[in-house]
């Protein structure tokens, strides 16, 4: 019976894909190709926290070659304009790295060699996306890939219902981490992990983590698709409210707290066109506030606030690494970076005057943004920032929203130097060295 069940959600799976996709985006109208192109992408979204790369780890090296297989398959002759920025781009960013590596001592090898394929990757795509498509294109991949993620994220809610009682557990390599999983097609939190259950309305619901390692990082894809969504695409409204309610389903404080924000644009920009719709918005909003407030009060104050304390650590602690490492940070290595926390002298009572009740011990930085300036230290991680920020060239549309999304869930998460996220840091390089490029061709 449970069998059935989970094929029946698979089915629903991709017979969902096929009709929300519609004419949009039909596989079945285009070359058999654009499947590599969505694999591609969807590979790039998985890279970033999804648990088939962190149980297989080099899979990251197989997006590289998948990368290079689209490139050779699908490439037309590269065109100089494209080829020149994406080399300088790729040149900046392996020296910067090459510099790092080299003022550091003790640092892994294997670590600076997997960052390194993820900036070969990025260009990779930058090139076989920019030379042979076009951003419009590489827009509808990305949109196409979240889809599929929100659809299993779908899945996973309300398949737990079914399952619960019939979950098998496994476990990180380094045993620090375990998750529920059904046939390892479905996760949930396990034994080990500081996420599980929370109550909806009077319901027990298991956290909603998707394809991913925390529900922290699904609250991010499912916050992107709701921004392509909503003020990019603009396709489908009908989904805001299933992408809302998924948001909710992850219980993440920061993710519903960008979802709050973003109804709250989207619903002032609807009021103009159709009042009615912006109406009925603002009291489908009534309960996602409802949940925020009550996921707000246990995660400050009450039986969960250890989650956000240790954001608070993870806040300030990097920050004061990076205070005696300005120039070239730490490194990058994950272990020397763990040794160099535990010299970091904090009181064991108190952090910033909140009750300490959670152990560090060897847990990662789960703010990405003070772990970069303290991993790359202050200049290079200020021009990773400053690239991201203002410079980012992937998408046009409301950018500070876009960025205000990106800024707070790297914040809460590891996810900053992840491929996802990195695409956006390396195109705003490659913008700025298009330019340079571009306007030194005119004047001679």
């Amino acid at each position: 019976m449970i069998q059935i069940i989970a094929i029946s959600f698979i089915f629903l799976l991709f017979y969902g894909l096929v009709n929300l996709w519609g004419d949009d985006f039909s596989i079945k109208k285009e070359s058999n190709y654009k499947i590599l192109d969505i694999v591609a992408v969807f590979m790039l979204v998985l890279s970033t926290g999804g648990l088939l790369f962190v149980f297989n780890r080099n899979l990251s090296y197989g997006v590289f070659i998948l990368l290079l297989i689209a490139l050779l398959i699908l490439g037309k002759k590269i065109k100089k304009k494209v080829f020149n920025p994406i080399l300088l781009s790729l040149l900046t960013f392996l020296s910067l790295l090459i510099l790092n590596f080299l003022f550091n001592q003790n640092q892994s090898i294997n670590t600076y060699g997997f960052y390194s394929i993820m900036i070969f990757s990025c260009c990779l795509l930058f090139l076989h996306f920019s030379n042979n498509k076009n951003s419009n294109y590489f827009l509808e991949c990305i949109y196409f890939s979240l889809q599929l993620i929100m659809l299993h994220a779908l899945c996973n809610f309300f398949i737990y219902f079914f399952v619960k009682n019939n979950l098998s557990i496994i476990a990180m390599s380094d045993g620090e981490r375990t998750y529920k999983t059904f046939e390892n097609l479905f996760f949930f939190g396990g034994e080990k992990n500081d996420y599980g259950t929370f109550n909806l309305f009077g319901v027990e619901c298991a956290r909603n983590q998707g394809l991913f390692w925390e529900p922290g990082v699904l609250q991010f894809f499912l916050n992107m698709l709701f921004f392509l969504e909503a003020f990019v695409l603009k396709r489908k409204k009908y989904l805001l409210l299933l992408i809302s309610f998924l948001i909710i389903s992850t219980y993440s404080t920061i993710g519903i707290a960008l979802l709050l924000i973003q109804s709250v644009v989207f619903i002032l920009s609807e009021f103009k066109r159709n009042k009615t719709l912006a109406i009925i918005l603002i009291i489908a909003a009534i309960p996602v506030y409802t949940v925020f407030n009550v996921n707000f009060n246990e995660k400050i104050i009450g039986e969960k606030s250890a989650s956000s304390q240790k954001r608070i650590y993870d806040l300030v602690q990097p920050l004061e690494i990076a205070k005696n490492n300005p120039f070239f940070g730490i490194g990058l290595d994950a272990n020397n970076f763990k040794n160099e926390r535990n010299r970091f002298e904090v009181s064991r009572t108190k952090i910033l005057g909140i009750e300490y009740r959670f152990d560090e011990g060897n847990e990662i930085v789960t703010n990405s943004v003070t772990f970069l300036i303290a991993a790359l230290g202050f200049p290079t991680a200020i021009l990773f920032l400053y690239l991201l920020v203002f410079k980012q060239s992937i998408i046009y549309n409301k950018k500070w929203l876009l960025i205000l999304i990106v800024l707070f869930s790297a914040s809460s998460e590891p996810l900053l130097l992840k491929p996802f996220m990195f695409m956006f840091i390396f195109s705003g390089l490659y913008a700025f060295f298009y330019k340079l490029t571009s306007h030194k061709n005119q004047l001679l």
